[in-house]
């Protein structure tokens, strides 16, 4: 059951431009019919499979009779007669049809879901489902991809530098776990939404992350996994206006974004913060991570969380016309709030990098060597890094040399690699 929506541009078609529509509606109405079938059958992975029902439907139909004036409603309302269908042929769903509703069962392909409200809570559902604690990282992120990113398993295995089939048996076992944990389709409240929530968002930031400085490979910036990041969060702030962490990780988001254009050279190598055009940073995108920083703030009823702390650091930059112009101070101060908050000896990294700039040197340098002995650390290329830089500042060049010559040797990405590389032959007496 099922047909991969990527395989549509292989169909022949009757009416112009109806394979692209078809290509185009499915990734863009796909999460919305997964998650409005899955409200019926319980099951994300059936759902999924009744949502490719629906499009091998679409493939056969539109180009014939042409593209409907809803395609997106058109697709939906065929996937849940299927969703309908199926709940009828088993006996044991036979009370949760009668829960259904007659509009469900009687709902046209031509019409559209009757309350827009609904389609917002089955989003929510399947963020959270996507996202289930149960999940190992690695599984959450590529169901997350798979299922409200619109991503096939190729360009998921291409975004992470894995095989296909590793991203392939991820996203079965994790259906496979959701359905045999008995894992509710539902927005948790109270403590579980809470600790849920924690992990969608952390989910999100992962996926962005990885676009926006990538850990592994030849291309230093995935765009196109920070855009997918940034459709979901912008998402989940419309369908949760309430949580100011959800309108803090957009905002974090929209000010890393900016940069983006001024964060990679002619040839596509890295250009460091200091070193950016800051005429090329996107200010729209700039203005939007302000207004939902604004929303973050307007919402909360206690001390900032850390996407909004995070968030806070990255207004900071925005808001400078320069490097040199940029209120140090206040980012380290806000560094050490984020390190009470959820310390982590990455986060204390950052602040010493901050505090280098606003105190010198000397007192930073004290921060990493403490950090020296972290076992997250250990093989972690930006530590010796950041070190290196450090030692250099103060004159001490053979070993921040050293430092340097680590750094590169555990980068694992190209392009990180070689700006390091450049770094070290920089040094005085190269």
């Amino acid at each position: 059951m099922g047909v991969a929506w990527w395989a549509v541009e292989e169909q022949p078609t009757g009416q112009p431009g109806a394979g692209h529509a078809i290509e185009t509606v499915f990734r863009l109405e796909s999460p919305r019919i997964i998650a409005g079938v899955a409200r019926i059958v319980r099951d994300v992975g059936i759902a999924e499979e009744l949502a490719q029902d629906a499009l091998v439907a679409a493939l056969e139909r539109w180009p014939v009779d042409g593209v409907p004036d809803n395609p997106g409603a058109w697709l939906m309302a065929a996937a849940r007669h299927r969703a309908v269908d199926l709940v009828r042929r088993r006996e044991r769903y036979a009370r949760k049809l009668a829960e259904i509703g007659r509009d469900l069962e009687t709902t046209a392909p031509a019409e559209g879901p009757a309350d827009p409200e609904d389609i917002d809570d089955d989003l929510l559902r399947l963020v959270f489902t996507a996202c289930h604690p149960v999940l190992s990282p690695e599984a959450r992120i590529a169901l997350t991809l798979r299922l409200l990113g619109g991503l096939t398993t190729p360009e998921i295995a291409r975004a992470f530098l894995v095989p296909e089939p590793t991203v392939a048996q991820r996203i079965v076992r994790a259906k496979r776990t959701l359905a045999t944990r008995n894992v509710a389709f539902e927005v948790p409240y109270g403590p579980d939404r809470e600790a849920r929530l924690g992990s969608v968002l952390d989910v999100i930031y992962l996926i962005f992350n990885e676009g926006y400085a990538a850990t592994a490979g030849d291309d230093w910036l995935r765009p196109a996994l920070c855009e997918d990041a940034l459709r979901l969060a912008r998402l989940l702030s419309s369908l949760m206006p309430k949580e100011p962490e959800v309108h803090a990780l957009t905002s974090l988001l929209e000010f890393q974004a900016s940069r983006a254009a001024a964060r990679t050279g002619p040839d596509g190598e890295p250009v460091l913060l200091k070193d950016q055009n800051r005429g090329r940073w996107n200010r729209m995108l700039i203005a939007r991570g302000i207004k939902a920083l604004a929303r973050a703030d307007a919402a909360s009823t206690a001390a900032p969380g850390p996407y909004a702390l995070q968030a806070a650091i990255a207004a900071c930059h925005a808001h400078a016309y320069s490097y040199e112009e940029t209120d140090w101070a206040a980012i380290a101060a806000l560094y050490g709030l984020l390190a009470g908050r959820a310390p982590s000896p990455v986060v204390e990294l950052n602040r010493a990098v901050a505090v280098s700039m606003a105190d010198g040197p000397g007192p930073a340098l004290e921060i990493v060597d403490a950090l020296r002995a972290e076992p997250a650390l250990r093989d972690y290329h930006l530590l010796p890094s950041v070190r290196g830089d450090l030692l250099a500042r103060l004159g001490r060049t053979a070993e921040a040399r050293a430092e340097l010559v680590r750094a590169a040797g555990l980068a694992r990405n190209e392009r990180e690699r070689q700006l390091l590389l450049t770094r070290l032959r920089s040094l005085p007496g190269q």
